[in-house]
């Protein structure tokens, strides 16, 4: 081997060995992590929003103290706390509740964007709470939050190699892996990198573009 800063060969070792780490991990832990999110978040928003003034505090206190805690502390915490949960899930788990708390900020906004003749409507029409929250407010609200819900899943993405911290072989930890095998870390990270790039930028233009055509509307 010699000592030549970048290899080709390597970037072709390495390739298969992180494109399976992203699919079986990375992408896995982004799009569950994701969903738990965006129903958890709703779920929350519509709580503080309706719940009795106490139950609404203490959900806000919860939402805050999740919010601002590193999300590496609370992986090591219940990867410690739950040692019989394969890591992965604990992640997912962890990844979910994390970000749930940031898209419930984003439905409380759309939710507080929608005009109040909308409630007004809806109790002059006798509705339901819950047919008021499902026909009218909700889907209202959703309207305007998709932008700001798909960055929080970007984010989310960039930043499953937090996972490492639980010892889940993700892709940045699969390059740490193969640069430690093979001397050769440039290559991996370099390539790491790249993989990441060209998963999150296109969905970066996509929602920047949504965000535009829904503005108009």
């Amino acid at each position: 081997m010699n000592g030549s800063l970048w290899e080709w060969q390597f970037v072709w070792e390495a390739l298969p060995i992180l494109l399976l780490a992203f699919v079986k991990v990375t992408l896995v832990v982004t799009l569950l992590g994701s969903a738990i999110a965006a129903v958890l978040g709703l779920l929350i928003a519509v709580a503080r929003r309706s719940a009795p003034g106490p139950i609404a505090a203490v959900i806000t206190f919860i939402v805050n103290f999740i919010r601002m805690t590193p999300i590496v502390v609370q992986l090591l915490f219940v990867y410690y706390a739950f040692t019989g949960v394969p890591p992965v899930t604990l992640g997912i788990i962890v990844f979910g509740i994390h970000y749930a708390t940031y898209m419930a900020e984003v439905y409380r906004a759309g939710i507080d964007a929608v005009p109040v003749g909308q409630w007004e409507a809806t109790t002059a029409l006798s509705m339901s709470r819950r047919r008021t929250w499902m026909a009218v407010i909700v889907p209202q609200a959703l309207r305007s939050t998709i932008p700001s819900l798909g960055n929080y899943v970007i984010a989310m993405f960039k930043d499953t190699p937090f996972l490492l911290a639980i010892t889940v072989v993700e892709m940045v930890r699969a390059a740490q892996l193969f640069g430690a095998a093979t001397f050769r870390y440039t290559e991996a990270f370099t390539l790491a990198g790249i993989i990441f790039l060209i998963a999150s930028y296109p969905t970066s233009l996509l929602i920047g573009r949504l965000e535009k055509r829904l503005a108009y509307k």
